[in-house]
């Protein structure tokens, strides 16, 4: 086993680099010298990062063994940062699996430690009578901590960030509501933590010493309830104090319906947050600070973790989101092929505009689609579809965009993901919507003979079964109204935006 010099960079494997903390990983372990490599299923997800072309980047999954045994190879350092956030059934024996493939070839690649985060699960309650969620967290720990390598395993409890699901949550439920009834578990006692200080634990863990195997709870310094939490965003937020009025029989699963409703987090994410959140999760010990020293004014107060969230939402400076990684449930197939998808049904609807502008100034218009910006065509229809998603378990209209104005290969928008992007030319949007089938949308902008700019727009279906079928006949007499106004509309926001001042978008059907 390597026993690296403390002045030497270490080779750092980080798993779901996709993913919320992955994501703002990555950047912290190169800025502090390390060498990065990221496995994930779908590299182009990583494309866009600012940080890409600073990493190795390989694809492959942490349940096969092969793929996994390249990814490992040469490395010291292996980030474990993947869970199945779902509400199926079989998510926990996916979780098992995984830890086990990671657990066993870390140890026959000779890695030097493995460095996990998981959950803060609360004392004196029996595993088995946990969540399923926080005693599949738990059981990843243990995993990994039998595997024979050094392990790291850091526990916290809400981590509080721009973008972090439990972040928005808190946000949305204390903006919207000024008097809420809500589940008993506001009165439960939490310990948040600022992501700032869980990367500089999962940064600083890299280089424990080798004898060192064992959990750390990492919390913040400030103990408080739900109900503390919500009244305390009010404060910094400058609302005016929030009216809480608990209500014992609302169930994890009746709060996370109401989660669901309030705010941007679907019902999949938003019920194992809930479960979570029944429990007293407070740290037990602070030992941590043993390896990785706390400096002057760390770990953060809630406050300042509040401030600092705050304060990246206003600057549209959120680097991940909790929505980078794909959402449970929906379809992550790419774009068909015509070969491999030679003899199946794909109902295509296509439109195209002339327009009075650069193909700068329409791929301007294209790229700010979706969120605050709107689809530009039929807004109550977009709504009604967005809530209807919602009722059934969807993610609806309410996740927005991370950035106002660009976007990048992974991004959610809404009730779609970005696919890909061709900067100036193409946006290919996939559904995420519940649909019995797959959905894409292409957005292109296109040069004509004199120059000018053309919009294309391209509407993909393919059906699921006869329902699939039928779904689409359904609606396709409604197509005219939402994407004929839609290619309408889309072309005249960037005629206006080519003209002094930039134009608003239109959204007459």
């Amino acid at each position: 086993m390597r026993n690296e010099s403390a002045e030497k960079p270490l080779s750092c494997l980080v798993t779901g680099a996709t993913g919320y903390i992955g994501g703002r990983l990555v950047p912290e372990l190169l800025a502090a010298g390390h060498r990065v490599r990221c496995l994930a299923r779908s590299p182009v997800k990583l494309r866009d990062h600012p940080w890409a072309g600073d990493v190795e980047i390989v694809q492959g999954d942490v349940t096969d063994a092969r793929s996994l045994a390249t990814a490992m190879r040469g490395i010291d350092v292996a980030y474990y940062l993947v869970h199945a956030l779902t509400t199926g059934s079989g998510f926990e024996e996916t979780d098992r699996r995984a830890a086990s493939v990671f657990a066993g070839q870390a140890r026959a690649e000779g890695i030097g430690r493995i460095v996990y985060l998981g959950g803060l699960t609360p004392s004196g309650v029996p595993e088995k009578e946990l969540s399923p969620h926080l005693r599949s967290r738990a059981e990843v720990g243990r995993i990994l901590l039998a595997s024979g390598v050094p392990v790291t395993a850091l526990r916290a409890a809400v981590i509080i960030g721009s973008g972090s699901a439990s972040f928005e949550m808190l946000r949305y439920l204390t903006e919207r509501l000024p008097v809420m009834v809500t589940p008993s578990w506001v009165s439960t006692r939490i310990q948040p933590i600022a992501v700032r200080d869980v990367l500089r634990y999962l940064v600083g863990s890299a280089r424990m010493p080798g004898d060192v195997n064992r959990a750390f709870d990492i919390g913040g310094p400030d103990v408080l309830t739900y109900r503390d939490m919500m009244q305390r965003y009010a404060e910094v937020a400058a609302l005016p104090h929030r009216l809480i009025l608990p209500v014992p029989m609302l169930t994890p699963r009746l709060s996370s319906h109401w989660i669901g409703l309030v705010t941007p987090v679907p019902r999949s994410i938003a019920r194992p947050l809930a479960e979570s959140l029944r429990y007293e999760v407070v740290c037990g010990e602070h030992d941590i600070a043993r390896y990785v020293p706390d400096g002057a004014g760390q770990p953060f107060t809630f406050e300042k973790a509040l401030q600092l969230a705050l304060q990246r939402v206003r600057e549209a400076r959120v680097t991940t989101r909790w929505s980078s990684a794909s959402v449970p449930g929906v379809p992550s197939d790419p774009l068909p092929t015509d070969p491999g998808w030679a003899g199946g049904s794909l109902y295509t609807d296509v439109r195209e505009r002339d327009v009075d502008a650069s193909p700068e100034a329409l791929w301007q218009v294209i790229e700010g689609i979706g969120g605050e910006h709107g689809w530009y065509s039929f807004p109550s229809a977009w709504a009604v579809r967005g809530w209807l998603d919602r009722l059934v378990g969807g993610v609806g209209l309410r996740r927005g965009r991370r950035d106002t104005h660009r976007l990048r290969v992974g991004d959610s928008l809404d009730f779609w993901r970005v696919e890909e992007i061709e900067p100036g030319r193409l946006l290919r949007l996939r559904a995420e919507m519940r649909l019995p089938g797959l959905a894409w949308l292409e957005m292109y902008a296109e040069r004509d003979e004199r120059g000018r700019a053309r919009y294309r727009q391209r509407a993909l279906f393919h059906p699921r079964g006869l329902l699939g079928h039928a779904y689409w006949w359904s609606v396709s007499p409604f197509h005219a109204i939402v994407f004929g106004g839609m290619a309408r509309n889309v072309a005249r926001a960037a005629a206006g935006a080519a003209s002094p001042g930039r134009a608003k978008a239109a959204v007459s059907p």
